[in-house]
């Protein structure tokens, strides 16, 4: 699977990019035929403390899934879009085995 991570006007540390990989690299666990995986890191131009956004976007074969969180840090808004995604990948898995 390949993995694009864009910081959206400021540069990611090596720390921030190495967490992100590994919570979508996690995602194969759900569903083994990810290809791709893109995720955009930005700063909200907002006065509230929840102004780290997190969009990911994943393709699958036929289709691509998308979940975009906002919280404090970008690790926190990381685990809410991965789990989020982690049920879109079990309820697309469960649509193709027909259940």
């Amino acid at each position: 699977m390949k993995i694009t991570i864009n910081a959206i006007k400021f540069d990611a540390d090596k720390k921030l990019i190495l967490f992100v990989q590994n919570k979508v690299k996690k995602l194969t666990r759900f569903f083994d035929d990810i290809l791709a995986a893109e995720v955009f890191l930005k700063i909200e131009n907002t006065q509230d403390i929840d102004n780290k956004t997190v969009e990911i976007k994943i393709d699958i074969p036929g289709n691509s899934l998308f979940s975009r969180k906002q919280s404090k840090a970008f690790e926190e808004s990381t685990d809410l879009a991965a789990d989020a995604l982690k049920l879109q990948l079990i309820k697309h898995k469960e649509k193709m085995r027909g259940l």
